[in-house]
C-alpha cells in the first residue's frame, strides 16, 4: 500500500487514540512517537518536545531524518519492522540531532494500527543521566586507584634516582678527563629529566590560594594565548554567560587545567578548525555523590575528529594518551587541578565534535578560602 504523506495521516491522527488519550500519554516521563510509513512524525507527547526541544507543530508532519543527523534509529530497520510487524528494542542509541544536540537513549519500536492503517510507536528514553551517574561513580575509583598506583610508583622511582644523581656529581668532581666528564653531565641531565617528569606524575601538590575572582578573566587569558598559539586559519571562539558572579578560585590551578583540555584541542583540529570556549550556570549537578544547586560550567569545544571510543574510559588517566609523543599527563594535571576545587571534568565526543566540560560549584567555594 502506498501513502501519499503526512497530510493524510494527520487527518487519520486526529481521530486516533494517540489524540483522543494525549493527557494520558503527555503525564508519560517516556518520549512517545508515532511515525508512518515515510517515516514522518505524526503525533508527539510533551515527552518527546523536551527531547526533540521542538514544539508538537515543528515536529508532526517532518522525517525523523529533518531533525536527526545520523540514521542511529535505522530506518531500514523500522521499515522492515512496520512491513512485517515485528518489534525491536535497541540500548544505548546515540542521537546526534541537525541543530547540535546530542544524547543516549534506550529506544523501543513496535507496529500499532489506526483505522486501518500501520504505524510505528516509537518509545525513547533518555539514559545521559543515569549512565553518567553510574560512570561517574565508577571513573572516579578508577582514577583514584590509578593516580595511587603511579604516585607510589613515582616516590619509588624517586629515591634511587636522586642518589644516580648524587653519585653522578660526585664522580664528576673527581674527574679530569673532559671526556669522561660528558657522561656525567649526561648522566645529570637524564636525572634532571627523570625527576621532572616523576614530579609531574606525583601531580600538583601546592595548597591552593583561594581568592574572589571573575571566572572569565581566566578564560580571556588561555583563550588569547590559544590564539596566538593556533594557525591563522582556526578560528577560536567564545560564548560567555555574564551573569555568573565572581566566585573563589585559584586562578593559576584554573588557567592550568583549562590550558590543558584547550592546548590537546589545538593539538586535534585541522588547520581551518575551531575552538569555542563557553560558560554558563547549571543547577542541581551531581559531583562525586553530593548535588550543587548552582555550577558554573566551562566548556571547552572543538571540531576535531574526535576521541578513540577505545581510550575515552580511560582519558584522565595518568599516561594515558592519543597523541604518538604526547605524556598523557596534561588531562589527568587539569582533572586533579579542577578536584581542588570540588569540581569535575567530564567529556563528550564523536566525530567533528570533541567537548570536555569543567564543573564548579558556587555554593563551595567561599568556604574553600
Amino acid at each position: 500500500m502506498h501513502f501519499n504523506g503526512a497530510m493524510r495521516y494527520n487527518s487519520i491522527m486526529k481521530k486516533s487514540v494517540f489524540n483522543s488519550d494525549s493527557s494520558l500519554l503527555d503525564s508519560l516521563a517516556t518520549s512517545v512517537l508515532v511515525i508512518n510509513e515515510a517515516l514522518e512524525i505524526c503525533y508527539v507527547n510533551n515527552a518527546a518536545e523536551a527531547v526533540f526541544e521542538l514544539s508538537r507543530n515543528q515536529l508532526v508532519g517532518h522525517t525523523l531524518k529533518h531533525f536527526i543527523a545520523n540514521d542511529a534509529l535505522n530506518s531500514e530497520r523500522m521499515l522492515h519492522a512496520l512491513k512485517h510487524r515485528e518489534s525491536y528494542t535497541e540500548g544505548e542509541v546515540t542521537l546526534s540531532f541537525t541543530y547540535g544536540k546530542h544524547c543516549l537513549v534506550d529506544v523501543m519500536v513496535s507496529v500499532v494500527d489506526q483505522n486501518q492503517f500501520s504505524f510505528l510507536l516509537l518509545e525513547i528514553i533518555v539514559i545521559d543521566q543515569q549512565r553518567k551517574l553510574s560512570q561517574d561513580t565508577q571513573n572516579s575509583a578508577h582514577q583514584q586507584a590509578a593516580r595511587e598506583l603511579v604516585r607510589g610508583l613515582a616516590h619509588e622511582i624517586k629515591n634511587p634516582l636522586g642518589g644516580i644523581r648524587g653519585a653522578a656529581q660526585l664522580l664528576d668532581r673527581e674527574l679530569n678527563n673532559e671526556e669522561q666528564r660528558e657522561f656525567t653531565s649526561l648522566i645529570i641531565e637524564q636525572s634532571d629529566r627523570l625527576r621532572n617528569m616523576v614530579d609531574k606524575l606525583l601531580g600538583p601538590n601546592a595548597v591552593p590560594n583561594f581568592k574572589l575572582q571573575n571566572i572569565h578573566r581566566a578564560i580571556e587569558q588561555i583563550r588569547s594565548l590559544i590564539g596566538f598559539e593556533a594557525d591563522s586559519n582556526v578560528k577560536v571562539e567564545r560564548d560567555y554567560d555574564p551573569s555568573i558572579p565572581e566566585i573563589y578560585i585559584d586562578s593559576d590551578m584554573i588557567q592550568q587545567a583549562i590550558l590543558n583540555i584547550a592546548r590537546n584541542a589545538l593539538q586535534a583540529i585541522k588547520e581551518d578548525g575551531q575552538i569555542t570556549f563557553i560558560t554558563r550556570i547549571q543547577r542541581q549537578q551531581m559531583i562525586k555523590g553530593v548535588r550543587h544547586p548552582l555550577c558554573i560550567e566551562i566548556k571547552i569545544i572543538d571540531n576535531g575528529p574526535g576521541i578513540p571510543k577505545e581510550v575515552k574510559d580511560t582519558l584522565f588517566y595518568p599516561m594515558v594518551s592519543t597523541k604518538t609523543d604526547g605524556t598523557g599527563l596534561g588531562l589527568s594535571i587539569a582533572q586533579s587541578l579542577v578536584e581542588h576545587h570540588k569540581g569535575k571534568v567530564e567529556v563528550e565526543s564523536w566525530p567533528g565534535h570533541t567537548e570536555f566540560s569543567i564543573l564548579l560549584p558556587i555554593n563551595n567555594q567561599e568556604s574553600n578560602k
